[in-house]
């Protein structure tokens, strides 16, 4: 009978972590399209390779830091905890809740940053045809993508080496932030 009932239990936050995750996907995924297309529209070149390198830069930093927390040891964070320093609770709860914290930062943040990444990459093509138009719009498109595909890809691959070398350091780092603003509720 009780483990009918954990099975239940389980199969619940299952269900309740996906919502969440869709909800959190919706509103971030609708929230950095909306700003990077009002923000495109009135900007010019400069500024879209700017927004254009910030989206990349959040996609990889979201995966360090769910790389890092994946592979991180809970066993240090207990001893900061034990020495009161702040954010070691939340690293300790970063690191148990890994799954969970790995699909938020990798698959939502990280996916959604691919995304919109690729959407300001057409934008900014579209611009540069536009802006001159002898440019063949075929090459121009496949350049851009192919620039924003191999610098993201090539910064999440240095990023994932980084995140596993220093997996704790980047878990104590992240927690410490996130004590800043949630103060180990």
């Amino acid at each position: 009978m009780s483990k009918n009932n954990n099975r239940k239990s389980t199969a619940k936050s299952r269900r309740k972590w996906i919502l969440t995750i869709l909800i959190w996907s919706v509103l971030i995924s609708s929230g950095i399209s909306l700003l990077s297309d009002s923000l495109l529209s009135k900007v010019n070149m400069l500024v879209a390779f700017i927004i254009l390198a910030f989206i990349i830069i959040v996609g990889i930093i979201f995966d360090i830091i769910g790389i890092a927390v994946t592979a991180a040891d809970e066993t240090p964070f207990h001893a900061m905890a034990s020495k009161k320093i702040n954010g070691a609770k939340i690293a300790i709860k970063l690191v148990r809740n890994a799954d969970k914290v790995s699909t938020f930062c990798n698959d939502v943040v990280g996916d959604i940053s691919g995304i919109v990444s690729g959407s300001v990459g057409f934008f900014i093509a579209q611009k540069l045809i536009h802006e001159f138009t002898k440019l063949n719009s075929t090459s121009v498109n496949v350049a851009i993508g192919a620039i924003v595909a191999s610098i993201t890809i090539c910064g999440k691959s240095i990023g994932k080496t980084y995140a596993l070398e220093n997996n704790n350091i980047i878990v104590s780092k992240v927690s410490k932030l996130l004590y800043l603003i949630v103060k180990d509720r």
